[in-house]
């Protein structure tokens, strides 16, 4: 399970430091650096909000609720998921796009939650952002956001 910690809590101490919205993932690759760390490619499998917390030291484990979204999908979803690949092609011509594979992928997409989340993760580059984009449950709303937060990113509110 993968939780932001909030801005003002540099490393966890207690489950106040976490938002309460979290995700669990896969991880789908895993590249090791030379220092120690690695990078990890995730992929989101459900929303989550944490109940309870059971465990803090030596690391934190929590009891979790299931968060349902509202993917029903209408004329204006459709609309709104047109207008995230339209600003998707705005970031390619800046020269921020996804690897080919992904980008075929992406362009062909119908799941319009899956096309949400994956902008909101690759583009939107401030995490309290990218939090409220998980936070919101309601498709249409999660798009509205997504729109919202890739034009900022663009420095185009026209867009």
């Amino acid at each position: 399970c993968v939780a932001l910690l909030r801005p003002e809590s540099a490393q966890w101490k207690s489950e106040d430091d976490f938002f309460d919205i979290g995700t669990i993932g896969l991880i789908r690759a895993c590249v090791g650096r030379g220092e120690g760390t690695s990078n990890l490619i995730l992929q989101g499998l459900q929303r989550v909000r944490f109940a309870d917390f059971v465990q803090l030291d030596p690391f934190p484990i929590a009891e979790l609720e299931t968060l349902r979204s509202d993917n029903e999908t209408t004329v204006e979803t459709d609309a709104l998921g047109a207008k995230v690949l339209e600003l998707y092609a705005r970031f390619k011509t800046l020269g921020r796009q996804l690897p080919t594979k992904i980008d075929r992928y992406v362009t062909d997409m119908t799941d319009l939650a899956m096309l949400a989340d994956l902008m909101a993760s690759t583009f939107i580059d401030d995490p309290v952002r990218r939090q409220q984009v998980l936070e919101e449950l309601d498709l249409n709303a999660r798009l509205r956001l997504v729109i919202q937060y890739l034009r900022d990113e663009t420095g185009n509110a026209a867009a």
